[in-house]
């Protein structure tokens, strides 16, 4: 065989493993931005709360998805409110008083406090799985998946211990 044969044999596998390279680093890249991006809807309202209205929800009645009760303010320049929503989740109970931050211009209500910091950023601690099996399989870093696997499991216990 050629010299010229085995060297472009060389370089089209070499083409293909960094082509193969890219496409995996981009397909996990992308599924953290997503969970990124998926948390951060809720997660601002919570951590942001500077100038938001602060305060409590007692929970009176639970619908399929959302739950509603009585809003008593805790922020100044805050007001009272009959009825504001509160998103329906294993945590949430008919009876129970949550601190929540409400959503600018609405009567929706987000829960505040480390739970509330942690239930939210939930979408991102299953991205993190998920991105640390494409690390895995497609990068060939078994390591880096380990860090990626674990943040995401003590993401998500956090947050279900807390919650």
């Amino acid at each position: 065989m050629p010299a010229t044969a085995t060297s472009s044999r060389q370089a089209s596998v070499a083409v293909l493993r960094f082509g193969r390279f890219a496409a995996m680093a981009a397909v996990a890249v992308l599924i953290l931005i997503a969970g990124v991006w998926a948390s951060w809807g809720t997660a601002q309202h919570v951590m942001l709360t500077k100038g938001r209205e602060r305060g409590t929800v007692e929970v009176r009645r639970c619908g399929a998805e959302t739950c509603s009760g009585r809003y008593t303010p805790l922020s100044e320049g805050s007001l009272p409110r009959a009825r504001v929503e509160l998103e329906k989740s294993v945590a949430v109970e008919q009876g129970r008083t949550y601190t929540v931050v409400m959503k600018p211009n609405s009567d929706d209500a987000v829960r505040s406090g480390p739970a509330g910091v942690l239930y939210a950023w939930i979408p991102l601690g299953g991205a993190l799985l998920l991105a640390s099996v494409v690390v895995a399989g497609g990068l060939l870093r078994t390591r880096a998946a380990w860090v990626l696997a674990l943040s995401g499991v003590a993401l998500l216990t956090a947050a279900f211990v807390t919650v």
